[in-house]
């Protein structure tokens, strides 16, 4: 059974791991792996169709402990405790719920003190009591009688006249005064770990396609003395098709991984396949998991041809191993009467609006498989890759688009950075 310190408005944790408010869904995610011998029997809860319209959840069943991260940011918002008798809770080191402590309400004021009047829900036959960043649900289906929760009445935990006995049903861990109200916090600095994260990728576009990206970075500030971590430090970079390798890394730094390329798959819808002789070298993407970016390199120039960009949707193939790029393409609308228009393509838009946009029907899509080798299964079905205006857009069944691919031609040179930076 765990055992584990409750940090109202924070976390949940023991001196091994912790699930912090704000935290990434990949952090709590690498936390259940690493301690699979302890927490085990972990579902993963989202909506197939619409995974914009409900937290995603990391159920523990095997210890009574859900995790409801933000749709759409994807950091830890709410953590619930749903079934107490799996496991223990302690505040400020002194246990309020464990095999030999009954978490009552008599209990829960001794170790937390006295706080404003609860709410009685008569539909659920639950009474909330609410401190800062911390909600308690007691069962009081053996109670008939309406309890006395009024103001007026309140003069203490005693006078809600809640029957002895009452225990907890349900604890909840949140950011702010109002659970029904609660957003996920900005990411803590704790959660940093020596990584870059982007707040916001935009991609720049010359007149026949997209130039190249502009990353909005955050970042821990580094360096000498004590209270050195204690800010998070906001930068922009840019990187262009046509940068070298060393160009990238001096923007970005150093890649969480290099990946060299086994064979091109996609090398048959090219016009003319026949032609194209194997190179002796490889090309090879650097994977920023963090940032949501791949960055492929051609092999003999070492100059970017492509850069790769992830939304990290459940129910996708590479769910998990990117943090969402949160970005803005424009595209250029060719409809009568736009002059030139463009509108923007985000990480939310879904395919069908982007064509009726666009005004016009895109050619049939590439039907992509992914399944790694002859003997494994993609579970989660195909993919559809529709190429756009020098972009190849990868979308799911569920009309959400899984990631975007940009390529263009190499621009002549990176001494042309500077003043081409907006």
């Amino acid at each position: 059974m765990l055992d584990l310190e409750v940090v109202p408005e924070r976390s949940l944790g023991n001196e091994q791991w912790e699930f912090t408010l704000g935290m990434p869904l990949a952090q709590a995610v690498a936390i259940l792996q690493k301690h699979c011998r302890s927490i085990k029997n972990v579902q993963v809860l989202y909506s197939e169709q619409s995974p914009l319209s409900h937290d995603l959840i990391l159920n523990l069943t095997q210890d009574g402990i859900k995790l409801l991260f933000d749709a759409f940011n994807q950091r830890l918002k709410v953590i619930e405790v749903y079934d107490l008798t799996k496991v223990k809770l302690k505040y400020c080191g002194v246990h309020f719920n464990s095999q030999a402590i009954a978490p009552t309400i008599e209990q829960i004021d001794q170790s937390f003190g006295a706080t404003h009047p609860g709410v009685y829900n008569s539909a659920e036959q639950l009474f909330h009591l609410n401190f800062r960043g911390l909600s308690f649900s007691f069962q009081l289906d053996s109670w008939t009688e309406a309890p006395k929760y009024e103001p007026n009445f309140a003069h203490g935990l005693a006078s809600l006249q809640i029957p002895h006995g009452a225990t907890v049903k349900r604890m909840y861990i949140y950011s702010g005064n109002s659970l029904q109200d609660t957003k996920a916090p900005v990411m803590p600095l704790s959660c940093f770990l020596g990584n870059v994260y982007a707040e916001s990728v935009d991609v720049l576009r010359d007149g026949t396609g997209p130039s190249g990206l502009r990353l909005r970075l955050l970042a821990a500030g580094c360096g000498p003395g004590v209270l050195a971590d204690a800010k998070m430090r906001v930068f922009e970079r840019a990187v262009y098709f046509g940068d070298s390798c060393q160009d990238v890394l001096s923007m970005l730094g150093s890649p969480h991984k290099v990946f060299y390329k086994s064979e091109d798959k996609m090398k048959i819808h090219s016009p003319s396949p026949h032609k194209q002789v194997p190179s002796k070298c490889n090309d090879y993407f650097f994977n920023y998991f963090t940032l949501g970016v791949d960055i492929l390199f051609d092999a003999n120039t070492h100059k970017v041809k492509k850069f790769v960009l992830h939304t990290n949707y459940p129910g996708h193939y590479n769910f998990n191993i990117y943090h969402r790029c949160e970005f803005k393409i424009p595209l250029a609308i060719k409809k009568e009467n736009a002059g030139g228009q463009t509108e923007v393509c985000t990480t939310y838009s879904k395919w069908d609006s982007i064509q009726e946009l666009l005004g016009h029907p895109v050619e049939k899509p590439v039907v992509l498989h992914r399944s790694s080798s002859p003997n494994n299964t993609n579970p989660f079905g195909s993919t559809f890759c529709f190429g756009l205006q020098r972009m190849i857009f990868e979308v799911m069944q569920n009309n959400h688009i899984a990631s975007v691919t940009l390529y263009g031609p190499p621009r002549p040179g990176a001494h042309l950075r500077t003043a081409e930076m907006p």
